[in-house]
């Protein structure tokens, strides 16, 4: 793998762990299963070692994705050295990563991939909510990686 990517909501059990396993499936779909790695991470810790919500991975897995595997982690300033893009699923854990980030690393929003969303849209959290509100995320998740497959197919084929 030569680029890697970070996904990061708060606590590493519902958007960021849905974003990783469809943007793996995605990049893979795209070619660059070989190229890219993803992974995820939670800017609070206090989920660490549990896995995915169950209904985010009842979600994953109703639309065709396997989500068992996902162990949550939370993400470490020490990481910036070995991540080439860092996304945050909303403007909180955007402001918590890039505080901890050095000089020069490239941290953005999730949604900024997505090309039908306005600028500055995140991705918001269904974990007080209903199946609707991770239908909603999936939706999202799904928009945002096809972007990001396209922008990293035309960047690291070149």
């Amino acid at each position: 793998m030569s680029y890697r990517v970070c996904v990061v909501c708060m606590g590493n059990i519902c958007r960021s762990p849905m974003a990783e396993v469809v943007r793996r499936k995605t990049l893979a779909d795209h070619g660059l299963g070989d190229v890219v790695s993803v992974d995820s991470a939670g800017t609070g810790g206090w989920h660490q070692g549990h896995p995915m919500d169950e209904r985010a991975s009842a979600m994953l897995a109703d639309n065709g994705y396997d989500g068992s595997s996902h162990r949550a982690r939370q993400f470490l300033a020490g990481w910036f050295g070995q991540v080439d893009l860092v996304l945050a699923m909303d403007t909180d854990n955007l402001r918590a990563l890039r505080r901890l980030a050095p000089a020069g690393s490239d941290v953005r929003l999730f949604r900024s991939f997505d090309p039908a969303a306005p600028p500055g849209a995140e991705v918001p959290d269904p974990y007080y909510g209903d199946r609707e509100g991770f239908a909603d995320v999936l939706e999202m998740v799904r928009a945002a990686s096809e972007g990001l497959a396209e922008h990293l197919s035309r960047t690291l084929r070149h």
